[in-house]
């Protein structure tokens, strides 16, 4: 069975749910872990989403993080490395019924973790392009309920456009 694409109205529950989730990683990569942080559509309130929790730890040393895989396919992770983006380990739980999605860059990774976490923030402050990006969510998921090729192409000018202005957003922001 496909993965079933389902687009809900934000749930306050994502951020404990990715607390609970967070813990569970952080101890698994020990010292290795710089931080982990919560991303994606769950992690901007009022933002309609899949409810899949996306988590994105930052590591001393990629390297490492290979060794944790046993760890992490006991609490129910699939490993799946680069998967399409060089640089990155991903992980996904909960198969076709997906929870959770782990993407792990290391330190230096500067330019894929800035922008998860400007896309994140510029999401949370411009309530106008967060709702554009929900609705647009919403009728794709209606559309294509069993094709993530078709949803992901659907989305992929209006992330490309808010990606360019959330990292615009961000260096004209910084102190």
């Amino acid at each position: 069975m496909a993965m079933r694409i389902t687009v809900v109205p934000y749930d306050p529950r994502w951020p404990e749910l990715f607390r609970q989730e967070a813990a569970q990683i952080t101890r698994i990569l020990g010292e290795n872990a710089v931080r982990v942080f919560h991303i994606g559509s769950t992690s901007v309130p009022g933002l309609a989403a899949k409810p899949v929790i996306d988590i994105m730890p930052v590591v001393h040393d990629m390297d490492k993080v290979a060794g944790c895989a046993p760890a992490f396919e006991a609490i129910g992770y699939e490993v799946l490395g680069e998967f399409g983006m060089p640089g990155r380990c991903y992980m996904r739980k909960g198969g076709d019924n997906r929870s959770h999605q782990i993407h792990t860059f290391q330190y230096d990774s500067t330019a894929d973790i800035l922008r998860h976490l400007a896309f994140r923030d510029y999401l949370r402050c411009h309530p106008e392009q967060r709702a554009a990006y929900g609705a647009l969510k919403s009728r794709l998921a209606e559309r294509y309920p069993s094709d993530i090729v078709a949803y992901g192409d659907g989305k992929e000018s209006l992330v490309k456009q808010l990606e360019r202005d959330a990292l615009k957003w961000y260096w004209e922001n910084q102190a």
